[in-house]
């Protein structure tokens, strides 16, 4: 029985680290500025010769793959905002990662006080 207790008392403790944590993320992604996935590649209207170059940004968005032209003006810009995406998608992803961890753990605690 004791050991049940420890055990509880762990695992309320890695939740608080949990909730934590999530408060930085949700913080994190409030400073997250404008955001766009996609990747960035430079074309070439003559392929073999590498002359003409241009820019295009190619992505999947509601199942549908698009692709747009970029400015040369606008490079580092949309830089930023696919890497801001990325930022994005890296803390929804660990958001979502403890948020499954936090309610087993719950669920976890709850039976355990439950048997008490």
């Amino acid at each position: 029985m004791f050991q049940n207790r420890k055990g509880s008392v762990m695992d309320e403790k890695r939740l608080k680290q949990i909730e934590k944590r999530i408060e930085k993320i949700k913080e994190a992604l409030s400073k997250i500025g404008p955001m766009r996935p996609g990747s960035l590649t430079c074309q070439y209207k003559d392929p073999k010769e590498k002359s003409g170059p241009y820019w295009q940004i190619s992505y999947t968005r509601a199942m549908k793959s698009k692709s747009d032209y970029v400015r040369s003006d606008d490079v580092a810009e949309v830089r930023k905002e696919i890497a801001a995406y990325k930022r994005f998608k890296t803390l929804m992803e660990e958001w979502i990662d403890l948020g499954i961890e936090a309610s087993k753990l719950r669920l976890k605690v709850d039976k355990k006080k439950g048997s008490e």
